[in-house]
């Protein structure tokens, strides 16, 4: 381990990337690394704690069934925040309305707790997704919808964990991505992948084809495509749906590929949340020189209209999103 970079060590390096002369900001991704362990922890031993397996048997504002992890997840991550003092406001997928928390602090942060929760019992690889914005409100006042309702041009940070083999977290604060592997023999996290870069034409596909007859003809189009066999583009591609976002999310942005959850005729906005799912990821993968699209706009550029707004998501390598866009617009 000599040598090698902490994640505090590097938070404190990068200050100076987003003007925090207050550590304000390092304050506030330290409460992110520490919620993390705690989650970690508890998905580590989820085999052997039935308190902490199974529904909650409630569902959240998006009429999705809560698991206890999610539930537990929720609470830590704000318990975590709160305890910095410098999130004036929480927006989570648990939550149906978002939370005012200080009205001093400068800070607002969407996320989703525990994405992939329903995997858990199944031992997938689940994660956490987070995206933090400057308030628009003054400081001082408590803080309103609007200061969550910013497109994602303007988010000042995002990331993700991925709790799998190893438990990794990756952020970016708009000068690149990098990537920290947490040691749980000593509670640290080590920088092991920096300035991470996603291949610009990949050779993965993942989408769930179960409903492929439910999406528009550009989809099916291009799942087509990707299929076909023709050398010259080294096709067909290899079809890989784990049915967690961070963790096919997580597998692209290292190998090269895209990731699909369209529209379709039974979710014709889509599906994924883009406050707290599709715009964090969408800046990761900009930032890693990628591509994130509803299929006809740049997913950043997205004016919010509701904290829990769905939208069609396609992210991955540029030259794979590119070309899913063109097969949409031609419909």
């Amino acid at each position: 381990m000599e040598n090698v970079k902490t994640l505090g060590e590097f938070i404190i390096e990068q200050q100076s990337d987003f003007s925090d002369s207050t550590g304000e900001f390092s304050s506030l991704l330290s409460a992110i690394r520490l919620a993390s362990k705690v989650v970690n922890q508890q998905v580590n031993k989820a085999g052997l704690m039935s308190h902490i397996l199974g529904s909650a048997g409630e569902q959240n504002i998006q009429g999705e069934e809560q698991q206890k992890l999610d539930v537990f997840a929720n609470n830590q991550f704000i318990k975590a925040l709160v305890g910095r003092r410098v999130i004036c406001g929480i927006a989570s997928e648990e939550n149906d309305d978002y939370i005012p928390i200080n009205n001093n602090g400068r800070y607002i942060i969407a996320m989703d707790p525990l994405d992939g929760s329903s995997n858990i019992d199944v031992n997938v690889s689940i994660g956490t997704i987070f995206s933090i914005y400057q308030r628009i409100t003054p400081i001082g006042q408590q803080v309103r919808a609007e200061d969550f309702l910013q497109k994602g041009t303007r988010q000042v940070a995002a990331g993700y964990v991925i709790y799998g083999s190893s438990t990794m977290l990756v952020y970016t604060t708009g000068n690149g991505v990098n990537g920290f592997t947490y040691d749980p023999g000593i509670g640290v996290y080590f920088l092991s992948h920096p300035d991470m870069k996603i291949p610009a034409a990949g050779k993965i596909y993942s989408i769930n084809e179960g409903n492929i007859n439910k999406c528009s003809a550009g989809v099916k189009q291009y799942v087509e495509y990707c299929k076909h066999v023709d050398a010259a583009t080294k096709r067909p591609y290899t079809g890989r749906y784990i049915g967690s976002l961070v963790a096919d999310f997580h597998r692209n942005l290292i190998k090269g590929g895209i990731y699909m959850y369209p529209a379709t005729t039974d979710a014709p906005k889509g599906k994924l949340r883009l406050l707290y799912e599709c715009n964090p990821l969408a800046f990761i993968v900009e930032q890693a020189g990628g591509k994130a699209s509803d299929g006809h706009r740049r997913i950043m550029e997205i004016e919010p209209t509701d904290l829990h707004q769905r939208v069609p998501f396609f992210v991955g390598s540029q030259s794979m999103v590119d070309k899913v866009g063109d097969l949409i617009s031609q419909e």
